[in-house]
């Protein structure tokens, strides 16, 4: 009796082993057909495109270093895309924030780079189970930090709570480029992670506190969607307004959260609903932020 009770249980650590190597190829699956491209912005600096948030990447005589690396199942797809424009691992590797669509790679490119991020970032990254050791940030700052690297300065900027409570913009100052991450989602409604330190009204905030450095002629880099400019930036911050100051209305007249949601979007808005923030998850988003603040 007892044999056959161990033979069940291995049974059952087998099959269980089993799911949990079946899940994790089929996580891998999803990203077999992603493509990485590139888009040259300038003579040093590069936009590269794939799953997860979009990468901004230096390279010249100074080396290479790169703004976020998506998902990890994509580091060697990466790495080869950069292969093609230089030779060499990267020499830094800057997160925006601490989401895995963005620090993906940390872990794989942390083993020879350096890896920069603001100290809620490394805070988020070190709570996850079982997290390499490689794929922490190794220098944070509070505010501001810069690099001197490739003939171009870069700035990196840390707001306040906006997408998370770690986020961070990058500003080539002679090429006159931003990378912005998730704090623009290019004609979408954004992710604001109320979880992580998010605020509705702080997003905003930082949207316009970036629009003031920015001039005609900007590359703007968003988190997610394709290459902008300062105009394109603006209509965001337009459907930020607009959809503050809606709810805040639909809010002073008492409308609860489902009574909102079956009315929907302001119509010119319903075209930037998007796979993973359709316009009921926006709608929740601004209530649950700006319902507390009254």
């Amino acid at each position: 009796m007892k044999l056959r009770f161990q033979r069940h249980i291995i049974g059952l650590s087998t099959l269980a082993l089993l799911a949990l190597t079946q899940t994790a190829a089929m996580a891998d699956d999803k990203f077999n057909d992603v493509t990485i491209k590139s888009k040259k912005l300038d003579n040093n600096t590069y936009m590269f495109v794939g799953a997860g948030g979009n990468i901004g990447v230096s390279a010249g005589s100074d080396g290479i270093l790169i703004i976020d690396d998506q998902y990890a199942p994509l580091a060697d797809k990466i790495t080869a895309a950069l292969n093609q424009i230089q030779p060499g691992a990267p020499k830094y590797i800057v997160n925006t924030h601490y989401h895995a669509d963005h620090t993906g790679g940390n872990a794989h490119f942390g083993e020879q780079g350096t890896i920069l991020a603001h100290h809620n970032v490394l805070k988020r990254l070190q709570a996850q189970n079982k997290i390499a050791s490689s794929a922490l940030p190794v220098i944070t700052y509070g505010d501001n930090i810069s690099i001197h690297f490739n003939q171009d300065t870069l700035e990196i900027i840390h707001l306040g709570p906006g997408h998370t409570d770690g986020d961070s913009v990058v500003i080539w100052q002679k090429a006159n480029i931003i990378h912005m991450g998730d704090l623009y989602f290019k004609d979408r409604f954004p992710y604001i992670d109320l979880d992580a330190g998010g605020s509705v009204t702080g997003y905003r905030e930082n949207v316009s506190l970036i629009l003031d450095r920015l001039d005609n002629k900007t590359k703007v880099i968003p988190g997610h969607g394709d290459l902008a400019d300062k105009n394109a930036l603006f209509k965001f911050k337009h459907m930020l307004d607009d959809s503050i100051n809606w709810m805040r209305g639909e809010i002073e007249l008492g409308h609860d959260l489902a009574s909102i949601k079956k009315q929907g979007v302001p119509e010119k808005y319903a075209d930037w609903s998007w796979e993973f923030i359709t316009a009921d998850k926006w709608i929740e988003t601004l209530y649950q932020d700006l319902s507390t603040q009254r």
